[in-house]
């Protein structure tokens, strides 16, 4: 056999490793990287199973509330009924604070503030109701078959959804200059009952020297594990990640890590066959 041959053989065995997951031994139980240039999946594993998705919930609570077009310059009260009463999370913004809901938007994307949130889905027009039958409109207009969302945090288990649905979200997301600033900025600050108040990104990734973030959302619960959805730009290519159920946020950034050279591998990249769209 020619030297060729065998060049040829390892490069297969190569790209067939990458393209399920096992030459980046991805830690994530669930991912998916896809194209954004021409909607080819460059990698998947376990791709289509759903699973808890915690806060990346709330990528879809911004999208419907953007969609009903409110006056984002609207002063809207956090109220008892949005305090979390299931998993008892922390939150920076006590019962009473009201803020623009510009400002609630800014708190549930980049501190993914819970109660921010529960607000937002609160204050829309028609109440709870109406906004959980928008965001039900919202996921079958998105082609997202294996979604369920059943509340506006993401710290219900119930709200689940499979990585190639998610893969769709964060691409229809990514048409929102809000949710676009809001989720690629590492810092911000906001005024809250009568003083400054800082908020961080939960991504940490976002400014980190090397990555050229275009959205990012996080989440984590207990059933969900760590999860991260990314739309980034490296060596020239434009991709969205999903990565579901890390068992730490350090699991994560490395599968992150090994996705990043992946892209920035020209030989790899260049021989991915090309996937249906999603």
């Amino acid at each position: 056999m020619s030297i060729q041959f065998h060049k040829q053989f390892a490069l297969s065995i190569l790209l067939f490793y990458a393209a399920s997951g096992h030459a980046l031994q991805l830690k994530s139980e669930h991912a998916i990287v896809v194209s954004n240039d021409n909607g080819a999946i460059l990698l998947e594993k376990s791709a289509g199973d759903p699973a808890p998705i915690a806060s990346l919930t709330k990528l879809m609570t911004a999208m419907v509330v953007l969609d009903s077009n409110p006056d984002m310059n609207e002063r809207i009260a956090i109220d008892a009924a949005d305090v979390d009463r299931l998993k008892h999370s922390k939150s920076r913004v006590p019962v009473g604070t009201t803020l623009p809901r510009k400002q609630e938007l800014q708190l549930a994307l980049m501190s993914s503030d819970n109660r921010a949130a529960a607000a937002l889905a609160r204050t829309y027009a028609g109440g709870n109701a109406a906004f959980l039958t928008a965001v039900s409109a919202k996921i079958r207009a998105l082609g997202m078959t294996h979604t369920v969302i059943k509340e506006p945090t993401g710290l219900s288990p119930e709200n689940t959804s499979s990585a190639v649905d998610l893969a769709k979200m964060a691409i229809a997301a990514s048409g929102y200059p809000d949710i676009v600033n809001i989720t690629t900025n590492q810092s911000g600050m906001i005024r809250m009952n009568g003083r400054s108040v800082a908020l961080h990104n939960t991504n940490h990734l976002v400014g980190s020297k090397g990555w050229e973030v275009l959205l990012s959302k996080t989440g984590f619960t207990n059933e969900a594990g760590h999860c991260l959805i990314m739309r980034i730009k490296q060596a020239g290519k434009n991709a969205t990640l999903v990565l579901l159920n890390a068992k730490a946020t350090t699991a994560t950034h490395l599968d992150a890590l090994n996705i990043r050279r992946l892209l920035a591998h020209p030989v790899l990249a260049r021989s991915t066959v090309p996937a249906p769209r999603l």
